[in-house]
């Protein structure tokens, strides 16, 4: 389908002679025929050259129907103009019709000393033929355009969606820096020996946001490595008080996912659930990747008397761009348990990249990776 909506030579003004050339060589040969088979006393040479000597006829009749009572009447919903229209230029037909014949057609084949000639004056099927003809170029333009139409409907809803992408993105980033600079700031207060440590992996979730997070898709690897980031950032402000278990495995290397979908589920654990807990919080984070599928499932405790909300600006943004970018290749479930709260993400990757696209420096994170205590059984 898409071959046909930006097919050049169909929609290319460089090729519109060509065009031309080909449909009235190809309505000719038909028209020829079609009197050959209706029994007309002629060759089929002769047919030819007697259709060639109307197109003419067939061009100054249909054409002012193709350019004109097509686009400016018809495809705008000007729709009893457009019939108004024809019903009248169906009248003028008869005149250029008649006028044709008598004047021109029939004067060149008497020059030409040709045979079988017909009478000047109005025929039904002359008219027929010319009007029919008519029909044809009209029915083909009219689809042409709409087919236009819908290519641009086309290309408007997918620079629409572009354009929702690029700001649920925008919504995002904000959202995040804020969260990370506060906890920066409570260091910076007790003029902490960690604060450049953290300012630098605040850096790097800067330059991730601003430079990898422009493209469509990055490597899933970057993505986990900010997680990481985050949670060190993190951990630095909870200390002790917080249990943290960490685990990686499976075909990350070489895979793809759209920026910025997995961080936002890890903001909101400690946002909404670590923050919020009187005694030792918990965190959970399980990422897998088996044949080119992503299981993500991020559990944390909770106050389990204070409502948990998925409504977030985050997670709400995350849903819209997951129905966005993959469209029945996920499936998200967030559950409140009562004492944690859990939320498991499945998605299909896409392709692998090229090995050669990578460097070494890029292959960073481990396979598999363990950090600190055991969590509840919640998987």
């Amino acid at each position: 389908m898409n071959s046909f909506l930006y097919n050049e030579f169909i929609f290319s003004s460089r090729y519109r002679i060509w065009r031309h050339l080909l449909y009235w060589t190809f309505h000719v040969a038909v028209w020829a025929a079609f009197w050959m088979v209706m029994g007309v006393p002629l060759s089929y040479g002769r047919q030819l050259l007697n259709m060639v000597m109307w197109v003419p006829a067939f061009i100054i009749f249909g054409y002012p129907l193709v350019y004109g009572a097509i686009p400016h009447l018809l495809l705008k919903g000007r729709v009893w103009q457009f019939f108004l229209f024809v019903l009248l230029w169906g009248v003028v037909g008869l005149y250029i019709d008649a006028g044709y014949r008598s004047y021109v057609l029939i004067p060149a084949q008497e020059a030409m000393g040709l045979d079988n000639i017909l009478p000047r004056g109005p025929l039904a099927f002359c008219y027929l033929c010319m009007t029919t003809s008519a029909a044809s170029p009209m029915i083909i333009k009219f689809f042409k355009l709409w087919t236009i139409k819908q290519r641009e409907w086309i290309q408007a809803q997918q620079e629409k969606t572009t354009a929702e992408l690029q700001l649920l993105k925008a919504q995002v980033h904000p959202h995040f820096l804020f969260n990370t600079l506060n906890n920066i700031y409570s260091f910076s207060l007790d003029n902490s020996p960690k604060t450049p440590g953290l300012i630098l992996k605040l850096s790097s979730l800067l330059s991730y946001m601003l430079y990898d997070c422009k493209t469509d898709e990055v490597r899933l690897e970057k993505e986990i490595d900010i997680m990481k980031n985050y949670i060190d950032l993190e951990r630095e402000r909870y200390g002790n008080k917080i249990e943290i278990s960490w685990c990686v495995e499976g075909e990350i290397k070489d895979k793809l996912i759209a920026p910025l979908l997995l961080l936002p589920f890890l903001e909101n654990a400690f946002k909404h659930g670590v923050s919020e807990q009187i005694e030792k919080p918990w965190l959970g984070v399980d990422i897998s990747v088996q044949h080119g599928t992503l299981r993500c499932k991020i559990a944390n405790s909770k106050n389990e008397y204070v409502p948990e909300s998925d409504k977030g600006i985050g997670i709400d943004n995350v849903k819209q761009r997951l129905a966005f970018i993959y469209p029945g290749k996920h499936e998200l479930k967030i559950n409140d348990e009562g004492s944690f709260f859990v939320v498991s993400l499945m998605l299909v990757l896409a392709d692998e990249l090229p090995a050669a696209s990578f460097t070494s420096a890029s292959m960073f994170i481990p396979q598999t990776t363990q950090h600190e205590t055991s969590l509840p059984a919640y998987r």
